[in-house]
């Protein structure tokens, strides 16, 4: 088998990136076909985990798959066995594995080279499959991605790094972020994001502070102050994020924005109930769309395992 793993967003090449997000939104409309028959997911999630480990469990069970669970006190790890031989004895019984560490993504790096396929379901760097899902959600609803204007508000956490360097991969589109000083975008991740939107005709902007935002945006994105399995080194953070509150406000110049959060939600924090419970809001469409967008990842990951059978 040869693997296809995705553990970061620039694992994708632009043609595999649409493809995904097409497929997402195929599935979403109905599409049902079961890539997976036969096949084998192994799901290991160290840190909590709704949607994500849900989209993915359900989503390899409706592409034919069976899947086999794992907790943090659930393997040998727990009693001295290295995670390099772990990975060489999954890669022997499994087609693939979907993780979770919220840590280093090097473990899934090392994994994927052992010709399993590893999907990134979080790290303390990137949440590519986040980005999938919301991209899903843009094509469905607007039709289109390229062209849209986001403003992203908050903490540059790692679906805000995903976002950044997915977003900017489509031609035209236009990426602000207001993020607490202390708690922008990583300079790598942006200068890569920079230079991708500069190359399709788009850009993509970093502030510290919520004064003179430009009007006409089409979305509206935030995420939850304390991202899951992180802390922060401030007492007090609370008084820097709070400016970055997403509130009706922020409507005012752009009246037909929808709203999007990947959850969970602090209604009261990020942002009031009134935006999240409000008509303006796509937030649970979007927590819908990780299912889809989890299948057509897997489908992807299962492309490569399908033409070594056919060879």
């Amino acid at each position: 088998m040869t693997a296809r793993s995705l553990v970061s967003v620039n694992d994708l090449g632009d043609g595999d990136l649409d493809a995904i997000v097409r497929a997402g939104v195929g599935f979403a409309a109905g599409a049902r076909r079961r890539p997976l028959e036969g096949d084998v997911v192994g799901i290991y999630f160290s840190k909590t985990s709704t949607r994500t480990r849900t989209a993915f469990s359900s989503g390899a069970l409706r592409l034919g798959a069976g899947i086999v669970t794992f907790g943090p006190g659930d393997l040998q790890t727990n009693t001295g066995e290295s995670w390099e031989d772990t990975g060489r004895v999954f890669a022997g019984m499994l087609d693939a594995m979907v993780m979770r560490t919220a840590g280093d993504p090097g473990l899934m790096r090392a994994w994927a080279a052992d010709s399993l396929a590893v999907v990134n379901a979080m790290s303390a760097e990137e949440h590519p499959t986040q980005a999938l899902t919301d991209l899903t959600t843009l094509l469905q609803h607007f039709g289109r991605v390229d062209g849209l204007r986001v403003l992203y508000v908050g903490e540059a956490n790692n679906t805000a790094t995903s976002l950044a360097l997915a977003l900017t991969r489509y031609p035209g589109t236009a990426l602000e972020l207001r993020t607490p000083p202390g708690y922008g975008l990583p300079e790598t991740i942006r200068t890569t994001a920079e230079k991708q939107a500069a190359q399709r005709g788009g850009g993509l902007v970093e502030r510290h502070d919520m004064a003179d935002l430009p009007g006409g945006f089409d979305v509206v994105y935030t995420t939850r102050w304390q991202t899951t399995g992180s802390t922060k080194p401030d007492p007090d953070w609370r008084a820097v994020f709070a400016p970055f509150q997403v509130d009706s406000a922020l409507w005012r110049d752009s009246p037909g924005a929808v709203f999007m959060h990947d959850l969970p939600a602090h209604r009261g924090e990020e942002v009031t109930a009134e935006v999240l419970d409000g008509p303006a809001s796509i937030a649970f469409r979007q927590a819908d769309n990780k299912l889809y967008s989890a299948m057509a990842v897997l489908e992807w990951a299962a492309a490569a395992h399908g033409e070594d059978e056919r060879q």
